[in-house]
Parts: structure tokens; C-alpha cells; sequence
């Protein structure tokens, strides 16, 4: 365990030691600014049409009309941000020609690929976390519901997950970062649209093309509920793509 928390150090260093670091984690608290200072204007203007209807005050739900939406819409940043995390992780290190270096190093592939894959997820928590602040400020004018903001964050944490621990097979299975990112990026638009054309298909179908989309486990989450069904494949997700890189990174070092 020491191993795989010294290879995250050392991830998290490397981050922070270029502008990347900065530059992502200030990007994600921007845009979720932004997101959220437009919903809840829209939430503002929906309390203040629901108080002056014609019969009375109706009930205006802080949770799903801006907290549900706002983790949804911030799903998004994620599908262009994570893809400039991870698309360094190996694609640097193979282009510098350190990847020697650490694949001679005492470390097992698991322990390489973990270790890279905690650096980049305390790195999403960060910028995760900054987004903890907004959230906050609706328990001082408001109350919120807590479980489904818990569930919420949940949920976009195995999302996240899933999306870096694809880049970093991505990343090591090339030299140019762009081309990582790029990649990176494609595959997981892929997984993002795929239930788009679920309603075109069979019922069997439709029910694998569902299943498969990256973002459809997430509404769940953002409503307080904590299906099985979606942490299974959320989990099974991130394993699999893990379990690639290792086997990438275990025929590097036998090419090497």
C-alpha cells in the first residue's frame, strides 16, 4: 500500500508542478460557478411564479429543480476535463522516457496502475470538493435535502472514476498526449449518446444500450436513490478499465 500512496504523491506532484494542475481544478470551479449562479436565478424566478399563482403558494423542491439538474449539467465539464487529466499520466512518461525508469522500479503493475489512478482521483475530488462551497451556501439560505446532495456526489465520484480510469488505458497505449486525449474524449462521447438511439431499437436492445450509457446510472443519484444496479456498473467500469491498463502496462514492460 506504501507503494501505491508514494506513486500518487509523486502523481499529484506532477500535477501541481506544471500549470495543468491549477489550470483544471480552476477551469471545473469556474464552469461550476457558472452552472450554478444560472440555475438558481431560474430557481428564484420558478419560487417567485409558484408564490404568486392564482391558487397561492405552491412548493418550489430546492433539490429538484437546482441541486439534481446542477449535477447533471456538470457531468458535462467532466467529459472535456478529465480527458486533460488523464492523457499525460503514461503518454508523458513514454515520451520523456521515464516509463523506463518506473517499470524497472521494485512496483508490480497493479501497484503502478493504482497509484496512478488515486493521484488522478484526488485530483477530481479537489475540484469536487471546491464545488462543496456553492452547495453550502444553500443550507445558509435554504433547506436543502442532505441525502440526495450525499448520493449526488456519490454518484459523480464513480463517474468521474470511470472516466479516469478509461483515459489512463487510453494514456498507455501511446507517446502523444493529444492523441490520448483525443481518444479519451471519442469513446466516453460514445458511451455518453449511446441510449440516444436506444428508442430506435429493439426492446432487448434498448435495454443493453441504456444499461451501457455512462450518464443514465447517474440520475438515480441525484435523486437521493442508491441502486445496486448502478454501482455495479459504475465499479465494474472502472475494474475493467483498470485490468486493461495493467495488461497495457505489463506488455510495455516486456516489449521494453
Amino acid at each position: 500500500m506504501s507503494n501505491i500512496l508514494a506513486i500518487a504523491h509523486k502523481e499529484l506532484k506532477g500535477y501541481f508542478a506544471s500549470p495543468i494542475g491549477y489550470i483544471v481544478v480552476g477551469f471545473a470551479a469556474i464552469l461550476f460557478g457558472q452552472f450554478f449562479l444560472g440555475l438558481l436565478y431560474f430557481f428564484d424566478r420558478s419560487q417567485l411564479q409558484a408564490g404568486s399563482g392564482f391558487q397561492g403558494p405552491q412548493a418550489v423542491n430546492v433539490n429538484e429543480m437546482l441541486i439534481g439538474p446542477l449535477f447533471l449539467n456538470v457531468s458535462v465539464i467532466l467529459l472535456f476535463i478529465l480527458p486533460l487529466v488523464t492523457m499525460r499520466i503514461y503518454a508523458e512518461e513514454k515520451r520523456s522516457g521515464t516509463i523506463e525508469l518506473l517499470l524497472t522500479a521494485p512496483l508490480t503493475d497493479m501497484q503502478i496502475v493504482m497509484g496512478k489512478f488515486i493521484g488522478a482521483l484526488i485530483l477530481y475530488a479537489a475540484m469536487l470538493g471546491i464545488s462543496v462551497i456553492h452547495i453550502g451556501f444553500l443550507f445558509t439560505v435554504g433547506n436543502p435535502e442532505w441525502r440526495p446532495i450525499a448520493t449526488g456526489y456519490l454518484g459523480m465520484l464513480l463517474m468521474g472514476g470511470a472516466f479516469l480510469s478509461f483515459g489512463l488505458f487510453i494514456s498507455s497505449l501511446t507517446k502523444n498526449q493529444i492523441v490520448a486525449g483525443v481518444i479519451t474524449f471519442a469513446v466516453l462521447l460514445m458511451f455518453w449518446i449511446i441510449n440516444w438511439t436506444a428508442s430506435f431499437a429493439g426492446t432487448t436492445t434498448q435495454a443493453v444500450l441504456n444499461y451501457l450509457s455512462i450518464t443514465g446510472h447517474l440520475d438515480d443519484f441525484t435523486k437521493g436513490i442508491v441502486d445496486t444496479t448502478h454501482l455495479v456498473y459504475y465499479v465494474s467500469f472502472i475494474a475493467f478499465s483498470l485490468f486493461l491498463t495493467v495488461r497495457s502496462v505489463d506488455s510495455e514492460r516486456w516489449r521494453g
